[in-house]
């Protein structure tokens, strides 16, 4: 099945997810910008949002539509240098972290909240990460119980809570999930 056309479990007329294009990224920024204003997310905003949503290791990247307008947005990516979650579930499974995909940059505007897109935006990068043979993970601040809640209504196991410094007068706890095999 090709995943660029198949329809996703769950979407309906006037609500679908697709990869993002070049011309989202200043999209998603501006939703990025009411989601980080309303909910702290991401806990720093980037000096370069843009960058920081395209960065280089991105295998795929997806938009959430409501009515053909950007509402929200996931990356999946290899495993970088401050992602736990590769490392912990390559511990637990005995398998490489190279085996691992990265679930991240998830986000869903205020505004649509309730239709069901970050479970969307999940899913499809699920199905990305799976069809590359791989596992997805995700890294998500404690903070964030909304998040953590979705995660785990979708049935991902959080495999530990630990602390991360972010900077020389920030340390934050961070839980670090798997997706159910």
């Amino acid at each position: 099945m090709n995943i660029e056309t198949s329809a996703v479990a769950g979407e309906r007329p006037g609500r679908r997810v697709r990869r993002r294009t070049e011309g989202d990224v200043e999209k998603c920024v501006r939703v990025l910008a009411e989601v980080h204003q309303r909910d702290g997310y991401p806990v720093n905003w980037p000096d370069q949002p843009v960058e920081w949503l395209s960065h280089a290791s991105v295998w795929g990247a997806w938009v959430a539509e409501l009515d053909g307008r950007v509402v929200g947005h996931v990356s999946l990516s290899r495993s970088g240098d401050g992602d736990l979650a590769p490392g912990l579930w390559s511990d637990r499974s005995g398998a490489s972290r190279e085996l691992t995909a990265v679930v991240s940059r998830l986000f869903v505007a205020p505004r649509a909240r309730g239709h069901g897109f970050g479970a969307l935006l999940i899913g499809r990068a699920v199905e990305e990460a799976r069809g590359r043979g791989l596992h997805p993970v995700l890294d998500v601040v404690a903070s964030d119980t909304a998040a953590a809640a979705l995660y785990e209504r979708l049935g991902w196991e959080l495999m530990a809570t630990v602390e991360q410094r972010w900077g020389p007068s920030q340390l934050v706890a961070v839980h670090c999930y798997a997706a159910a095999s």
